[in-house]
């Protein structure tokens, strides 16, 4: 019950800037009533095709996961629906917390060796560069 509670305070801390300083939430968890926590679709707001596939595909890394996939709304919104459902033993929740640390953990090493290597064409440019002279 904690922790759901601090889901929802995580999740309206989330917003996105609107038109005249007003602010909408980015993340939606939404449950079926009658369902429990092993099942939910979390409405992610301004995000597309980019986010939702890798997201999904982090997401069924886990074995824990029995199914996860995503769905635009509609072509002109830009929002996507996330649904996550677990084997029964773990909330689905936590999977999609920990999808989204390896998108990022990911991403982070793909802007890394990306700036390290314009670094390494900079300092190999120049050395050719100063070899010319």
């Amino acid at each position: 019950m904690e922790e759901d509670q601090e889901l929802e305070r995580k999740i309206s801390g989330l917003k996105t800037p609107m038109a005249e300083g007003e602010r909408k939430t980015a993340l939606e968890m939404v449950q079926a009533a009658g369902t429990d926590r092993h099942c939910v679709t979390f409405v992610l707001h301004e995000e597309d095709h980019t986010l939702g596939n890798s997201l999904r595909y982090m997401i069924m890394k886990n074995p824990e996961v029995e199914f996860c996939g995503y769905t635009t709304t509609h072509p002109s919104e830009s929002k996507i629906n996330l649904r996550i459902q677990t084997r029964g033993t773990l909330p689905a929740v936590e999977p999609f917390q920990r999808g989204l640390n390896e998108l990022m953990s990911v991403c982070q090493h793909v802007l890394d060796k990306f700036e390290a290597s314009i670094k390494d064409y900079k300092d190999q440019k120049a050395s050719r560069n100063e070899s010319t002279f």
